[in-house]
């Protein structure tokens, strides 16, 4: 029953329309672990997701030692943009500090995976491999225009996208044009299973 503007009100982040609604559904997370599996070569029961209300913490490496490292900022998508353009280095930008004392506490809670259904997804995809990502990923585009339009419902998106990787074929990614078809078959595909 979750409407539009209930699902746009995001507490700590000002994102664009698209990725605070992939924030609401956590299909951010979920696309999230797919990158980090394939960027850092991790099996997918290395990666877990929890759900942080203050979003200070936005990643956390445990070691073989069972210690961990995680990086904290402020929720601000400036601070990523500006280590991504200067990277390897590290400039002042225009994000304030981290105010430890004014923060007070920072809360960590398991993720129930049948209110978040896109993490199951994203595990899913792993496991398929080939063009499953393309496929999760415009189906999930796709949705969330339908939910944005108030075409369908807020749960409704990770069941679309549940429904296109169960009926998707899939095939490996030889180049860019085999991408390129997997996004144009599956819009075409996802529309016409929202639209019957």
């Amino acid at each position: 029953s979750v409407t539009v503007s209930e699902a746009l009100s995001h507490p700590t982040w000002s994102m664009g329309r698209k990725i605070t609604i992939d924030s609401a559904t956590l299909m951010n997370k979920a696309l999230e672990i797919i990158e980090a599996s394939h960027l850092f070569g991790l099996r997918p029961e290395q990666i877990d997701v929890v759900i942080h209300p203050q979003s200070v913490v936005h990643s956390l490496v445990e070691f073989i030692d069972s210690s961990a490292l995680a990086q904290l900022g402020v929720p601000d998508m400036k601070l990523p943009i500006l280590y991504s353009l200067t990277h390897p280095e590290r400039v002042a930008g225009s994000c304030p500090g981290l105010n430890l004392p004014a923060l007070q506490r920072l809360e960590f809670f398991a993720l129930d995976p049948r209110r978040f259904p896109a993490i199951p997804l994203a595990y899913e995809v792993l496991r398929r491999g080939q063009n499953a990502g393309a496929v999760f990923n415009t189906a999930n585009e796709v949705a969330v225009e339908y939910f944005l339009s108030g075409r369908i419902g807020f749960a409704d998106i990770s069941s679309v996208v549940a429904r296109m990787l169960e009926r998707g074929e899939f095939h490996p990614l030889a180049g860019l044009a085999d991408v390129l078809e997997t996004i144009a078959a599956t819009r075409r595909i996802t529309i016409a299973h929202i639209e019957n």
